[in-house]
């Protein structure tokens, strides 16, 4: 049986897919969740545009988890309890769980770029960025989420943080490519 070698040319002159981050040859997944209705007819085509843009990096899919039946009957307490439980039942214990919320920690999009390569160079599996129903996440989903993330401190209605997460997702992983969207 013959040898061979492997030598990797790090050099300026390289083919430019050669210096690309290790992001790009693991196969994790992205998952966005959000409770509530489907997409708005308005904003649907722009969402799936950068879902689409986001697939050309990463396999991406939405999870859109109808609101819990009778809701207007509970109280809002009683409401992201049942959430809660929809959740848990969905969510596996290899699923990195980013939590949308309001309290979380604000990214700019290099660190969002940056969470996102790290994520993928500890071989992390999914990770789902989960945005909770009309009163938030319970805290029990917030327990187990291992990132708790901000959007902004304004408060937007939940079909355009659905737009924003994956303009967003988009543009971090234009970055992470260093391709001209981010600045362009």
């Amino acid at each position: 049986m013959a040898g061979f070698s492997f030598h990797l040319d790090c050099s300026p002159t390289a083919p430019h897919f050669l210096l690309q981050p290790i992001a790009y040859l693991h196969a994790m997944k992205l998952s966005f969740w959000s409770i509530g209705k489907p997409h708005d007819p308005l904003l649907k085509s722009a969402i799936d545009e950068f879902t689409g843009r986001v697939q050309r990096y990463y396999s991406v899919d939405w999870q859109l988890i109808p609101p819990v039946k009778n809701n207007a009957s509970l109280t809002e307490t009683e409401l992201k309890k049942r959430e809660a439980a929809v959740l848990l039942s969905m969510l596996t214990k290899d699923d990195f769980l980013v939590a949308l919320d309001e309290y979380g920690k604000e990214w700019n999009s290099r660190q969002l770029a940056d969470f996102i390569q790290l994520r993928a160079n500890d071989s992390t599996r999914q990770i789902v960025f989960l945005i909770g129903g009309a009163y938030g996440l319970d805290e029990s989903i917030l327990k187990i989420a291992r990132v708790r993330w901000s959007l902004s401190p304004l408060t937007f209605p939940h079909h355009i943080v659905r737009l924003i997460l994956a303009e967003q997702v988009y543009r971090a992983c234009t970055i992470l490519r260093n391709e001209r969207y981010h600045h362009g």
